[in-house]
């Protein structure tokens, strides 16, 4: 199973999904973006943490760091590894003396306590090809240029057929729009995986 290193391109807030937020991952090496929706108490320890913050009393991640510390055990690396029905799926990899443990985790947990050990984070290229956006500069460039304040109508996807739904995908993508954008792509794999 090929492993794609893979970093934080940024955190916006879901105007699809009421208390949300897509985290954005980016392969290191390559033009693909995986949006990854989350929790709002997950968002906020990953955006504390990337802007160098430390709040008042620990929050859960910290928490899990100062008992990792205080047991002697190294997050190794963090690996998204499953992706089923718009799910994200992963494991943190932790090092105690000679002892290698993988733990299931929700992916944003997994992400914040990476940031926390300056692990790095891996996804499998099974996943990247199912899920990822590419994003070359010129589709940037223009989707910065032609970003409208007006959000895409929050249609039922199911409504559109196979074309339309790539077409608004793209639209997605140029409008840097990444939580409809993953919407899309999930009822486009939905529709795959029943023929």
């Amino acid at each position: 199973m090929k492993k794609i290193r893979i970093k934080i391109a940024g955190l916006s807030y879901s105007q699809t999904r009421s208390g949300a937020y897509a985290l954005i991952l980016e392969e290191e090496d390559g033009n693909r973006r995986l949006p990854v929706i989350i929790g709002t108490a997950e968002a906020q320890s990953i955006a504390i943490q990337l802007e160098n913050l430390k709040p008042y009393r620990p929050l859960t991640h910290d928490l899990f760091v100062s008992m990792a510390n205080s047991f002697h055990i190294e997050v190794i690396e963090v690996n998204i590894i499953r992706l089923e029905e718009g799910i994200f799926y992963s494991e943190i990899v932790c090092k105690r003396e000679h002892a290698v443990i993988k733990l299931d985790s929700r992916t944003s947990d997994a992400v914040a306590i990476a940031l926390r050990f300056k692990a790095p984070i891996y996804v499998t290229e099974d996943i990247m090809n199912k899920a990822a956006m590419i994003f070359d500069d010129e589709i940037e460039k223009i989707g910065k240029e032609k970003k409208s304040e007006k959000k895409p109508e929050n249609t039922k996807l199911q409504n559109f057929n196979d074309e339309e739904l790539n077409k608004k995908m793209q639209e997605a993508i140029k409008n840097e729009d990444y939580e409809l954008a993953s919407l899309i792509r999930d009822e486009i794999n939905k529709r795959k995986n029943k023929q």
